[in-house]
């Protein structure tokens, strides 16, 4: 279910909805009802592809949230952790190239400051690979883009075999506690940060929440009153991140 409503609000799924109430309104003997729905979709998608709509709704989820900094951290953290946003691969006629995303980049920023902060405690990069076939894992992506950011290779440590937010804690846990590094700072997205300290407190663990930037904040301020394929994407996040708490606690994983 949580994967179908994201799909919606991607461009593919987009092109979808709107295709199907096309050919409803040209197929229904009675247009006015039809018309009316293709209307009302093109209202939701227009309000929800707006940056400033999609922060409103995120603010239950963002509340309390604060930029990282070593004098305000409760305990001293051993690690620094960061989490997956998905990744793409490229592939060419002989070789292929992983790249982080968008949002994945805004994490591997605020991992990198941290590292700058904190530099002599190790960094976990966590992800695994992406749906489709030959995939780059995501922590080898978000590696290179840290060690192009000054973090040295020798402090990276990877976690490649995670799928979701739940894998990530389950397989990370006991990495940092064989590492006697915990408590740990804990970077994602703001939007993300609540389910993910959870996740990983299920664990037996002690995160410390370093919410990443929202990378659509350096972009001019009025493009958060247009609709753009950015803020879609952006309130596609926000509805996986509402249905996932919910998931998430049905099956205990919080």
């Amino acid at each position: 279910m949580s994967a179908f409503l994201g799909y919606l609000f991607t461009a593919g799924g987009v092109v979808a909805v709107f295709g199907v109430a096309a050919l409803w309104a040209l197929a229904a003997r009675t247009r006015k009802l039809p018309r009316r729905v293709l209307l009302a979709v093109t209202i939701v998608y227009a309000v929800l592809s707006m940056h400033v709509f999609a922060q409103l709704a995120s603010r239950p989820l963002v509340a309390g949230l604060h930029p990282f900094s070593s004098e305000s951290a409760d305990g001293q953290p051993r690690a620094i952790v960061v989490l997956g946003a998905g990744a793409m691969t490229v592939h060419g006629r002989e070789q292929k190239l992983g790249m982080v995303t968008m949002t994945g980049a805004a994490r591997v920023l605020e991992t990198a400051r941290i590292a700058r902060t904190l530099p002599s405690i190790p960094v976990v990069s966590s992800g695994g690979p992406g749906p489709g076939f030959d995939m780059f894992p995501e922590a080898e992506g978000m590696r290179d883009a840290l060690v192009n950011l000054g973090v040295a290779p020798s402090r990276i440590v990877l976690e490649s075999r995670s799928f979701n937010t739940h894998d990530e804690a389950v397989e990370v846990a006991p990495m940092l506690r064989s590492m006697g590094a915990d408590p740990f700072v804990l970077v994602t997205s703001d939007i993300h940060m609540r389910r993910a300290l959870a996740a990983f407190r299920a664990q037996g663990v002690h995160p410390i929440a370093a919410p990443a930037r929202d990378p659509l904040d350096s972009e001019p301020a009025w493009l958060s009153y247009v609709p753009t394929r950015q803020g879609l994407d952006f309130g596609s996040a926000i509805v996986h991140e509402y249905i996932g708490l919910v998931y998430y606690k049905l099956r205990g994983w919080l």
